[in-house]
């Protein structure tokens, strides 16, 4: 027998890609199950970006080997979405690296970034890609917790009190996910003091901003935020694009470099016109923006009725694709409470321990599905 690299010793399959395998086998047996668990966007991009996609692909200089860097055109484009929107000034020859989706950029830096043994901070509640990706790179996983009577934000006072002398990077995400929480000015700059403080390098994820809220903002729209940050964006959620595949990480040039020395090496850059119509998205106005934020709007009323009729306890004050609560007393944790309502009421619901151990007692509903899917659950959960 040929046995598994050490390196996925620990790694286990995504536990959303077990859950669908287990409604697949539910649907097949005629139950229907209604999924509430995963944020992949139902709704297409704007219809110029997918007019950009067409036009470009039938010509017949564009289906070679791309830039490793990208585009300049979509460099560009990621400069002027920056500055537009953030505030944020980036060279685009030297500052931006546009990726096959922001995911891969999480392996990216790991890989970059870390030796055996190098300490990693990793958000508890948070994305659960961030731990395999420390994991698969030979790095050591050290939680933070957030809490939600610090508002979701790191307790700087506590991560003062651990060892630090190894930790090389610290992933942070906001708004975060799973909770919806946003970010303030005033952690931002404690973010970046610590950071500073202690040599470590800062990892914002920053897909969520556009997502019901009115004010995107970067971590590297604070002084001094270069020195210590890269941060990644996406196109999956904001433009409706999350099967494009199309992210970029924005940091100082050394950064770029370093990390572009590792991605060189793993593909050879996306296919032009995907990056023409990325480019195209990212010059969409204010107008975009509200008319998907309104869909999403009128949808997570309908999360409201559904948690009320769970009798979940939620904040209103949440952004992004999910809605974030507490589970009542009743259910041991938040994986009893999805299995109860997938078996019973043949709807999916994240449970939210799977976003690590201070999720425990809550559950995720996305907001990507349609009314009547959301009428239909709530009818349903409230009939059981």
């Amino acid at each position: 027998m040929i046995a598994t690299a050490k390196r996925l010793e620990g790694i286990g399959e995504y536990y959303f890609s077990q859950k669908l395998r287990e409604i697949d086998e539910l649907n097949k047996q005629g139950k229907n199950i209604i999924n509430l668990g995963i944020g992949s966007p139902d709704l297409p991009p704007h219809p110029d970006v997918i007019k950009v996609l067409n036009e470009e692909s039938v010509k017949p200089n564009v289906h070679a080997y791309q830039n490793y860097k990208g585009s300049p055109v979509l460099r560009k484009a990621f400069a002027d979405w920056y500055q537009t929107w953030y505030h944020v000034t980036l060279n685009p020859d030297t500052e931006i690296l546009p990726l096959i989706g922001s995911k891969e950029g999480i392996m990216h830096i790991c890989m970059t970034y870390l030796n055996e043994g190098d300490e990693v901070l990793l958000p508890n509640p948070g994305y659960p890609t961030y731990r395999s990706a420390v994991k698969l790179a030979g790095g050591v996983c050290v939680d933070y917790d957030l809490k939600e009577e610090n508002n979701y934000y790191p307790d700087f006072a506590a991560l003062e009190q651990k060892d630090l002398s190894k930790v090389k990077l610290m992933w942070v995400n906001y708004p975060h996910m799973p909770t919806g929480q946003l970010a303030s000015v005033e952690m931002y700059q404690q973010l970046i003091a610590f950071a500073k403080k202690h040599s470590i390098l800062i990892c914002h994820d920053n897909p969520y901003s556009f997502i019901l809220n009115d004010n995107p903002m970067s971590l590297l729209s604070l002084d001094g935020a270069k020195d210590v940050v890269l941060e990644l964006n996406s196109l999956s959620k904001s433009q409706n694009m999350a099967g494009w595949r199309v992210g970029v990480l924005c940091a100082a040039k050394e950064r770029i470099d370093e990390v572009l020395r590792f991605k060189s090496n793993m593909d050879s850059g996306m296919f032009l016109p995907v990056q023409l119509a990325a480019a195209k998205a990212l010059s969409l106005g204010k107008d975009w923006y509200d008319s998907v934020n309104k869909v999403y709007r009128e949808r997570r009323a309908k999360v409201y009725e559904l948690l009320d009729a769970l009798n979940c306890i939620y904040s209103k004050d949440q952004v992004g694709l999910f809605m974030w609560a507490r589970i009542p007393d009743i259910y041991k944790d938040g994986y009893a409470l999805s299995d109860d309502v997938l078996y019973n009421s043949n709807v999916f619901i994240t449970p939210g321990g799977i976003f690590g151990s201070a999720g425990e007692k809550y559950i995720r509903i996305s907001l990507c599905g349609s009314i009547e899917k959301f009428e239909e659950a709530i009818k349903r959960v409230k009939n059981k």
